[in-house]
């Protein structure tokens, strides 16, 4: 039986993973939807002293308490950050890391440096960072509009009924998850990976061919045998605009499926779900 641990993005709590998680349960696997620390009902446990670190040992635990001998850890968003440092600390207890239209974290940076440093769309990069600036009491990041014009592709799929409580649930993020950097200790070297692009309102597998085709030394581990792709045609909000397509999708990253990079475009068409019509935009922190 496979254990997954669904960990949210920024400003989110476990609540964001309930339909996927009731959909794995019902296919026989085990759902453990994480709230981190400062999120959804632990936001009264935020404070100027919460950071990556913090949200890091949030994860270490959970692993820790499930009964399953591995796990998947599954990230959207900001979560690919205390996820791929949780896996660094547990790497024997961790089968493999799904990314869900979430940033591939480099070690060494933090998020708010890679967005700074990396995001290619300005008017997002100066958004991000400019709330960053000023975030209230110096540390709490308020939580954006979803009707801010950033990028409306996002909320495809997502329901009305979804944006209300989007907007309602979303909790201030603690600035130093954004601050501090990642440290990894070789943990997850060789660990099998799993991208799942939203393609409504981002980049595909496309984007990684290109990367890797450009000769770049920080994208070369995308072409190995351990990762594996697939596209969802679909928001930033798979979870809620289409759970049975992303629990199917993490069902069969967890048994090892997706487009491989390396093999060649033909099998690319396997690994797409098609639930929606969307469009391309390269604009991201990084390649997943």
């Amino acid at each position: 039986m496979t254990a997954f641990v669904l960990v949210p993005g920024t400003h989110m709590g476990g609540w964001l993973w309930r339909e996927v998680a009731g959909r794995l349960r019902a296919a026989g696997s085990e759902a453990y939807e994480a709230t981190l620390t400062g999120m959804g009902d632990r936001r009264h446990l935020a404070g100027p002293q919460t950071d990556l670190e913090t949200h890091t040992e949030d994860l270490t635990q959970l692993i820790d308490h499930v009964d399953a001998p591995e796990v998947v850890l599954v990230a959207h968003c900001y979560g690919s950050y205390p996820v791929l440092a949780a896996a660094d600390r547990r790497p024997e207890r961790v089968s493999r890391v799904v990314y869900v239209d979430a940033p591939l974290p480099q070690d060494g940076h933090s998020m708010l440096g890679q967005v700074r440093e990396q995001m290619q769309d300005e008017v997002i990069r100066e958004a991000m960072l400019r709330r960053a600036a000023e975030a209230q009491d110096g540390w709490r990041m308020m939580p954006p509009a979803l009707d801010e014009a950033r990028n409306p592709a996002n909320l495809t799929g997502v329901s009305e009924e979804a944006r209300v409580r989007l907007n309602r649930l979303a909790a201030p993020q603690p600035l130093g998850t954004f601050t501090q950097p990642l440290r990894l200790a070789g943990g997850t070297a060789g660990m099998p990976m799993t991208g799942v692009f939203c393609t409504a309102g981002g980049p595909g597998i496309a984007m990684v061919e290109a990367l890797v085709a450009s000769g770049d030394p920080r994208f070369q581990e995308l072409a190995e045998p351990r990762w594996g792709f697939f596209e969802l045609a679909t928001g930033h909000w798979p979870m809620l605009s289409c759970p049975d397509e992303l629990a199917e999708v993490l069902r069969r990253a967890a048994a090892g499926e997706g487009h491989r990079v390396g093999a060649g475009r033909q099998d690319a068409g396997a690994n797409r779900q098609d639930v929606g019509t969307g469009r391309q935009d390269a604009d991201r922190v990084a390649p997943v």
